[in-house]
């Protein structure tokens, strides 16, 4: 990366943008406004990566913000790149000191933005910043995360993380056993926000392309932490996320194409991290998840409930997807051609 001292900005706020046009729009708008409360002499740029989107995603922001007060950039790819790659893409352009990360679907509180560089430039050693992330109405959403382990999938899986949320043991995977009032290091941040520092990215490298989707911010907070830099959940930062959100209150839909899809993902990103960081353990994992969900399908098969049975059948597909991604991805050796 380019660790020029001579920046244009202080930050490079980069959204990536995939069929959300709607969103998209918001977040933009939001982000100025943010930029604009920045105190005289602090300065932003904000780089959109459009995925290959067909909704005019980015014809809107050609439309809408060619004249703005910050400079909004676009970038189109002809392909989807996935969220690491398209970071990527962003990142190798950024002109700003600190790299800031923003999903479509995130939205500044006021002042979040001051204060991310501000803990930055007080915290040398942090290579990665985290904020408290709320859903619209307010509530907590897990910001501050454990690293994956097959004891802490396992609890995740089994529903015991979500049963004992305050056991240290059993809240482990998200921290739910933590005060989100108080900050703290932690493994991993999610990417719908996170401040990156430049130094931090030349030692220990840009996202790994393989990640298509899922798994990407952990191995590169892991990566991070290996080149000597901490990961820090801050609280006084709050971003607005609506994914979480709407996972909530949706489950997938796995006998669609696209739930599916979307599962076989998780998977496959699993078996990459876990073949990278853990070796051998990629066959825990799947062990892991093909044993729990034919156990779950042998149990509600033998039901006489409608509904037991029809879960019976969606555990069979969880454990068919498990086998493809194993397969197409050589056990967690190699990554399917971009875009998945």
């Amino acid at each position: 990366m380019n660790l020029d001292p001579s920046y244009r900005f202080d930050a490079s706020i980069i959204v990536i943008s995939f069929n959300t046009q709607e969103l998209l729009r918001e977040c933009i708008e939001s982000t100025l406004a943010e930029c604009a409360r920045l105190p005289k002499g602090v300065t932003a740029e904000v780089l959109v990566v459009d995925n290959a989107s067909r909704d005019g995603s980015a014809e809107m922001v050609e439309r809408e913000f060619p004249a703005s007060a910050m400079p909004v950039r676009l970038f189109r790819s002809e392909v989807n790149l996935g969220f690491g790659a398209a970071n990527n893409l962003a990142m190798e352009a950024a002109a700003g000191r600190y790299l800031v990360l923003l999903n479509s679907d995130a939205f500044f509180h006021a002042g979040a933005l001051q204060l991310a560089m501000q803990h930055m430039d007080a915290s040398p050693d942090v290579g990665v910043g985290g904020a408290r992330q709320v859903s619209r109405d307010g509530g907590w959403q897990p910001s501050a995360r454990r690293f994956p382990s097959i004891l802490r999938d396992a609890l995740v899986m089994t529903g015991l993380s979500s049963r004992y949320p305050r056991s240290k043991i059993f809240g482990a995977p998200q921290r739910t056993w933590a005060d989100p009032n108080q900050p703290a290091e932690v493994d991993w941040v999610p990417g719908a926000f996170a401040i990156l520092r430049r130094e931090a990215l030349a030692k220990a490298g840009l996202f790994d392309p393989a990640f298509f989707f899922y798994s990407e911010e952990v191995d590169l907070c892991r990566r991070i932490k290996a080149a000597g830099y901490r990961v820090f959940y801050w609280p006084d930062i709050v971003v607005t996320h609506i994914g979480g959100e709407s996972g909530r209150k949706a489950k997938p839909l796995l006998f669609s194409e696209t739930g599916a899809q979307i599962v076989e993902w998780r998977m496959r990103s699993t078996l990459l991290y876990y073949r990278k960081h853990h070796g051998a353990q990629a066959w825990l994992a799947r062990g892991l998840e093909e044993g729990y969900c034919t156990l779950r399908r042998l149990r509600n098969r033998l039901s006489r409930d409608p509904a037991r049975r029809e879960r019976a059948k969606e555990f069979a597909l969880l454990v068919k997807l498990m086998r493809q991604a194993w397969a197409e991805t050589d056990g967690g050796r190699v990554s399917p051609p971009r875009p998945w």
